[in-house]
């Protein structure tokens, strides 16, 4: 009798092995970085409601398909996880692509250029919005200029009847014309904010450049005329946006955006598009408040997984400096090129602390932007207060940027266990004036120092910040192993690139551990999302130049395509 009860449970267990489970995407004849703990490579993997369901040969994953699967032949591509945008402003690059847009512009001449075309396309009195110019990535330095900062005259006198309102790549700063300025009530008694500065002629007139805070004062101009809109036109307007982001993102690759900062009225609009389904990509989303504000707001947070798993938000943002090249970054010495000056410290370290007390009481994380040593400095020396009072707790707490650092306080990332959410971009992208702001001792030891922190046991999640950078990946992935230019090969002390698995380790596991979302994405494990990004170059193997003509050819959120390059 027993003999018989064993063959009966060994036909049983027999048949429930044989049948294999049906696959709704196979994926197959790839080169496939899982980037799971070993580091696996394996061909093919199939997925099954939203989630990769097994990994392995060709022969055993194409056994899981029927009639109804879709197959994909990689064709020996590279597969990896998509890629995930550590700090990045969505609305912000959604408006990016309504705008004038000048991150490949080269000089003042050519953005004057471009005004002036739109100008000749608007209605009188309608503002004329633009981002992405940068003083210190112009051929030629401007012939009347204040630190490479151009006066207003030529912008004023093409478009003397619409105000116009330009951006600086970082975000950090505003180029205003005339008209701009009038409705602003901008004078030479027009005092300068606390964190903020309006750039002055030696006589005492606006030249047109407003410095961090300053901005506020040209911004509430221009929301006065947005306030003038209709709710549908504003409503619309914002959408668009939202849709030409997500489509921007899908197009290079990115399945998941940790948005640095957006306000409760968009965080509810989210909340609505992840309900709805209507969110293409995943969204990871830092609360933008201000402690007063926030103080009896956040009891329904932290959001996790809304949407099926298409909108977290859990964090609260807050900042102390501003960018290096507008001045703002705040540091422990004075500017090696404005020797009087050692930067602006945005939001006073009281109100922080008073934030960073709000994410404690709610479970929720902080982060912070620090860019200058000193503004990092005082950050980590926050953090380290908190953690020492709560030294059990995985608080995950980030410094948003952390591009210049007193070599002091390197190795306090990895024993503190901050996590430095830092944009390979931004170092090539800045390497042409770092050293005239800071000197070649700061600039070799201090900047974007990635193998340091590595080496210091730190976490670093990688991004672009987009729309202050593109917010493409690949050349991201390219800046942080080479640490060089790609459009003229300028090294940036290669001594602290990444390694290949290091950069797409940031770029993915890294930057889902910097979101406690680990667990469940990040890597191409079975049971994890099936985020899934086919690339054209094994950005692992190929050559430093190949990494540059790298295409996406497929982008799949969620086990479904939402992205497929055109033949």
């Amino acid at each position: 009798m027993k003999y018989i009860y064993l063959l009966f449970l060994f036909l049983f267990i027999g048949c429930k092995t044989d049948k294999e489970p049906i696959a709704d995407l196979i994926i197959h004849n790839g080169q496939i970085a899982t980037k799971d703990s070993n580091e696996s490579m394996v061909k093919a993997l199939a997925v099954a409601d939203g989630k990769v369901i097994a990994r392995g040969t060709d022969e055993e994953i194409l056994e899981m398909r029927n009639k109804t699967t879709h197959v994909i032949n990689a064709n020996q591509n590279f597969v990896m996880p998509g890629f995930i945008e550590s700090h990045g402003h969505f609305s912000g690059l959604g408006s990016s692509l309504q705008n004038l847009n000048f991150l490949r512009s080269r000089s003042w001449e050519e953005i004057v250029a471009m005004v002036g075309e739109k100008v000749l396309e608007s209605e009188k009195g309608e503002w004329i919005i633009g981002r992405g110019w940068h003083q210190e990535k112009w051929v030629r330095v401007p012939e009347e200029h204040i630190h490479g900062y151009p006066f207003h005259d030529e912008l004023s006198e093409i478009s003397p009847d619409n105000p116009v309102l330009l951006f600086h790549a970082s975000g950090h700063a505003a180029f205003a014309n005339k008209a701009a300025m009038d409705i602003a009530g901008v004078n030479r008694e027009t005092p300068n904010p606390a964190g903020g500065e309006i750039v002055r002629d030696p006589q005492g007139n606006a030249i047109g450049v407003f410095e961090e805070r300053a901005q506020n004062v040209i911004r509430r101009a221009y929301q006065e005329f947005l306030e003038g809109l209709s709710e549908e036109e504003k409503m619309d307007r914002w959408y668009d946006g939202i849709d030409l982001a997500t489509q921007e993102c899908l197009k290079k690759g990115v399945t998941s955006f940790q948005d640095a900062g957006s306000s409760l009225e968009w965080i509810d609009r989210y909340r609505g598009l992840a309900e709805e389904r209507k969110l293409g990509l995943r969204l990871w989303v830092m609360i933008r408040h201000g402690s007063e504000y926030l103080k009896d707001k956040l009891d329904p947070f932290p959001w996790v997984d809304i949407g099926d798993g298409f909108l977290t938000v859990r964090a609260i943002k807050s900042e102390v400096d501003g960018a290096l090249g507008s001045f703002g970054a705040w540091l422990l010495e004075p500017y090696a090129d404005k020797p009087d000056f050692m930067g602006q410290n945005t939001t006073q370290i009281e109100e922080v602390a008073a934030i960073a007390n709000l994410a404690n009481q709610h479970g929720l994380q902080l982060c912070v932007h620090a860019i200058g040593d000193r503004a990092n400095k005082v950050v980590l020396d926050l953090f380290e207060e908190e953690y020492n009072r709560n030294p059990s707790s995985d608080l995950r707490w980030r410094i948003e940027h952390a591009q210049h650092l007193d070599t002091a306080d390197i190795s306090r990332f990895g024993a503190l266990g901050v996590i430095a959410s830092m944009q390979g971009i931004h170092c090539t992208s800045d390497a042409p004036y770092v050293e005239k702001r800071l000197g070649p001792q700061r600039a070799k030891y201090g900047s974007y120092p990635w193998r340091s922190l590595l080496n210091s046991g730190a976490v670093i999640c990688n991004g672009t910040d987009a729309p202050v950078e593109d917010v493409d990946p690949i050349e991201s992935f390219y800046a942080t192993v080479t640490r060089k230019r790609s459009d003229n090969g300028f090294e940036f002390y290669p001594e602290q690139v990444m390694t290949r698995m290091e950069a797409l380790h940031s770029y993915t596991t890294a930057g889902a551990y910097a979101a406690f979302e680990e667990e469940t994405k990040g890597s191409l494990e079975v049971g994890k999302v099936a985020d899934i990004v086919v690339l054209t170059n094994n950005l692992l193997t190929c050559s430093d130049s190949e990494i540059l003509d790298t295409k996406v050819l497929v982008t799949i959120v969620n086990g479904e395509i939402k992205y497929q390059k055109e033949d």
